[in-house]
């Protein structure tokens, strides 16, 4: 496999969106002070920009969820660190790279739901409905997109192209 030539998303329309997320958001959660918590490793850039991009008081915290290996989904989600946050009484944000098949967000918001936020909102930077199995609906979205898999940004295939600033496919 080998990434696309051309972005799917370009690094200035990425860039445009989080700046547009931020001011939502914002205005969302005006004198809230949120809990930015950020699904690792995928969504660790976006939730760099993404929080330059929040003019108001927030705190940020990460959390890591599995779910692929190589280009598929294996079905099952495994959480670290889910056990040691503090949520409770919180306005809390979770970050996404991807949302996918659903497994890890909806895993990830039942957990968290049963530790008693004030609220709990869910900002994918890219959504893929059509490979939905489980529903969820991110509360801020970045960019939907048609059925591919994707690198750059911080979404990686086993690891690599996590540093590219743009979207690309990867193509066979």
């Amino acid at each position: 496999m080998r990434v696309s030539e051309r972005p799917l998303i370009s690094a200035a329309a990425v860039a445009a969106r989080v700046e547009a997320l931020g001011c939502e958001m914002a205005g969302d959660y005006a004198g809230k002070r949120p809990l930015l918590l950020a699904v690792l490793r995928g969504a660790s850039l976006f939730v760099a920009d993404l929080a330059r991009a929040l003019p108001i008081e927030l705190e940020l915290d990460f959390i890591q969820a599995r779910s692929y290996a190589g280009t598929r989904s294996t079905g099952s989600v495994a959480l670290s660190r889910a056990e040691d946050l503090e949520v409770t009484g919180r306005h809390v944000i979770v970050v996404e790279d991807i949302v996918d098949t659903g497994r890890t967000a909806a895993a990830l918001l039942e957990r968290l739901h049963g530790l008693s936020p004030a609220s709990l909102a869910l900002c994918a930077l890219l959504d893929k409905p059509s490979r939905r199995v489980v529903e969820v609906h991110p509360n801020y979205t970045g960019f939907s997109i048609d059925d591919h898999f994707v690198v750059g940004y911080g979404l990686d295939c086993d690891g690599l192209h996590r540093n590219l600033p743009a979207i690309h496919v990867m193509e066979a």
